[in-house]
Formats: structure tokens, sequence, C-alpha cells
């Protein structure tokens, strides 16, 4: 069961700001659904103060994540590389953008955003602030190739967008920072929190032999020794949200977190993703290497690879890894797949209609 926890005092007041000429302006506070047991068990999610959850910010946030506007020639959005039906993520290994370029990283999923409690997004760790990472691939080459002035133009030359502002902000002045804010307040709703081992947790629907023996064997540090970086029932977000190199290759071609801070140190380093909808978000690594969970769980199995900066919780890379055993790594499968909800990606709300 979930309940709307956060900003719950807020919905029988008004959030008040200034439009661009002076008046005050009310938008509808409005409560993220957060399911009980994440209040219970994680800190409350992060929100910024200038930029409260309301109706009219989500609305304008799921209608631009959806229009290929914010492309430069108007043929991309958002959710082309970040598809509901994927967990809102990417099922090819790279994307491709507007002018056909195709990346070099696995697009991330998008789903409990809220509680990243560290700030850093990207699998680098690039953007500080989730309305941050929003600012980049609207201008990078290689994804929507367009600039903020020619965004700007484009939803000024709508008939829906300066209203939608209007009702959202208060000003149907369009800018980089309000697009930013209004997107973000969407992807903040997209809260995944309902897959069988939740209600297994919730109201004790029984795991099958399988799920059971696997959630064993990824708590034992002795075998899977998966929970360090991905948590465990008591941190339902299944990451941790930090930066690890995780044995994929003694030297990088991609230095991840390293790129962006300097420190070779951080060379070969990147963000933890969420185990949860693993049945919809294949494939896998920051690099989309691996089409399978089986190849994911063979890697930590026998395929560790040393370099300097490996993580120290990659303790058995001097023999390639944990080397489960055929049966242990099926039930290793089955555990992980029990952390998938299919109600999320198929919740209407989220989905462009």
């Amino acid at each position: 069961m979930k309940k709307s926890l956060y900003l719950g005092l807020l919905l029988i007041t008004i959030w008040s700001c200034q439009n661009d000429d002076g008046p005050t302006y009310a938008a509808t506070p409005l409560a993220l659904d957060v399911p009980t047991f994440f209040a219970t068990s994680i800190l409350a999610p992060v929100i910024p103060s200038d930029n409260p959850q309301t109706v009219e910010g989500v609305a304008l946030g799921k209608q631009l994540f959806y229009d290929p506007v914010l492309s430069g020639n108007g043929t991309q959005a958002c959710a082309d590389c970040h598809l509901p039906s994927n967990s809102f993520t990417d099922s090819r290994q790279y994307s491709v953008g507007s002018q056909g370029d195709i990346g070099t990283r696995n697009s991330m999923p998008l789903f409990n955003l809220a509680w990243n409690f560290g700030q850093r997004f990207f699998w680098d760790g690039a953007a500080q602030s989730l309305e941050n990472q929003i600012f980049e691939p609207v201008t990078n080459p290689t994804e929507m190739n367009n600039s903020w002035p020619n965004v700007i133009n484009s939803l000024e030359a709508t008939v829906i967008y300066p209203d939608l502002f209007q009702e959202a902000f208060g000003t149907t002045r369009i800018d980089s920072v309000r697009v930013s804010k209004a997107i973000a307040q969407f992807l903040r709703t997209l809260i995944s929190g309902n897959a069988k081992f939740d209600r297994h947790l919730t109201n004790n629907t029984p795991l099958s032999p399988e799920e059971a023996r696997g959630l064993n064997i990824f708590l034992d540090e002795t075998r899977g020794d998966c929970f360090h970086c991905h948590g465990n029932p008591n941190t339902p977000l299944w990451t941790d949200n930090r930066f690890h190199n995780n044995g994929l290759d003694a030297f990088f071609t991609d230095n991840g977190l390293g790129g962006v801070t300097g420190d070779p140190r951080d060379d070969g380093l990147f963000k933890t993703p969420s185990l949860r909808n693993l049945a919809f978000t294949a494939p896998y690594m920051h690099d989309g290497r691996f089409s399978t969970i089986d190849q994911v769980i063979d890697h930590y199995s026998e395929g560790l690879v040393y370099s300097e900066t490996i993580s120290p919780l990659m303790k058995n890379v001097a023999t390639g890894g944990v080397h489960l055993t055929p049966e242990e790594k099926l039930d290793l499968k089955a555990f992980l797949l029990s952390l998938s909800d299919q109600s999320f990606i198929e919740n209407t709300a989220f989905q462009n209609n």
C-alpha cells in the first residue's frame, strides 16, 4: 500500500511565487506517491526548496519529456532514449541522437531519482542535481544537438507552451531553468516500489524457493556479496548511488568519474545502477556490454579483471570472481528478477497519453 507522505501538509495550503510582473501566482502542490516502506526504510526524498512539486509543473514536465521540440531538428524527445516500456531506458546498447550519431554509453533508467542523496547524476556523476542533468542532453551534439536560445524560441512559438508555463510558474516567459525544473518535477514522480519482492516485504507475498535462495546468495559475502554496492531489503533502492570500479577492464577507454574529477584514482569508476526492473532494462553496465542478466552474473562469478582503481569490494579479483555454481547462478537470477515492477512500466500516469 502506498500513501502520500511528502508535502502532505501543503495540500491544504498554496505555494506562491512571483511572476515577472510582480503579482502573486498560486500553483497546486502535489505530494509524491511514496511507498510506505520507503518512508520507514530510507530518508525523505530530495526536493529542492526552489522547485517544489506541483500539479501544473509535473504536467508541463511530462509534456516536455515527450516532445521532440527540444531537439535541434525536431525529431527526438527525451522519451526516445528513455522509454517507459524499458523502465525509461533504451534497449539499444548505445542511443542514437537526433542527427543519427551514436553515443558511447548505455542510457540510464529513470526511477526513484528523488532518493539520489549524493545528488550526482549520469554514469560519471557529471551533473550535480536532477535539474542540472537535464541541461546537457539538449545541447550535446551527439544527442539532441540544440541550443537553449533555439529551444526557447521554438517553445514560445507554439500555441500551448506559454500557457503551460504560466500555469506552472506564473509567467509566460520561458527559459532553460524553468524547462529543467518542470522536467525534473515529472521525473521525480517516476517511483517504482511494487515489485514482487516489495510485496514480500509489505504483505508477505511468498518468495519461490529459488528467489529465497537467491536472496541468501546476494547477502552472502562468500558468494554473491552484492549488497555492499546494491543494498539490502532495509534499503530498498538497491543501489548505494556511489561510484565503483567493478572489474570490467584492465585499461579504460572511458574514465568515468575520473574524467569528471581529473583524479586518476577515480578512473574507471561508474555509478552503481539500481537492480530494480532488471527484467526491462537490458543491456547492462555503463557501456551496455552485457545483453543478459546471465552475462552480468558470469562477470562477477568468474570475469573480474584487475586494474589499479578496482574497488576493494571486488576482493576475489585474483581468482576472477566468486565462482558460483550453475545452480547458484540460477537462484541469484531468480531473486534479481523479483525486483522488477511490472506496474511501473504500465503506469499510464507516466506514459504519453
